[in-house]
């Protein structure tokens, strides 16, 4: 999972979702629901703004470990082989490449 982040670390939102998509691994898929949610978390917060202008960009994405379950799978002789079932935590935070048209007057009058 964390390689897939690797990728669309820092793309534009269009291309991670194009990045995400043509990925073979598992986790792709898991990847790109997460960030089509967070679009849509942007989108709910921000109503008057439209996505196309907002240019919005991946700004943060990563992945930590999350609880494991754990299994014994039986084994020769008796033995049992443990079985670990990972799973882990997305944090991917997304972000308006455009400037606020306030903050752009301010840094206009500085200059």
């Amino acid at each position: 999972m964390r390689l897939i982040a690797d990728l669309i670390r820092g793309q534009r939102v269009s291309r991670a979702l194009g990045i995400l998509k043509y990925q073979p691994q598992q986790g792709a898929e898991v990847l790109q629901k997460v960030l089509l949610s967070a679009v849509a978390n942007w989108q709910q917060k921000n109503p008057d703004d439209s996505i196309e202008e907002a240019d919005l960009y991946v700004k943060t994405v990563f992945v930590d470990g999350g609880p494991m379950l754990k299994r014994l799978r039986p084994a020769p002789q008796g033995r049992g082989h443990r079985i670990r079932k990972r799973s882990n935590h997305i944090t991917l935070i997304i972000d308006s490449a455009a400037m606020p048209e306030e903050l752009e007057a301010v840094t206009s009058e500085n200059e």
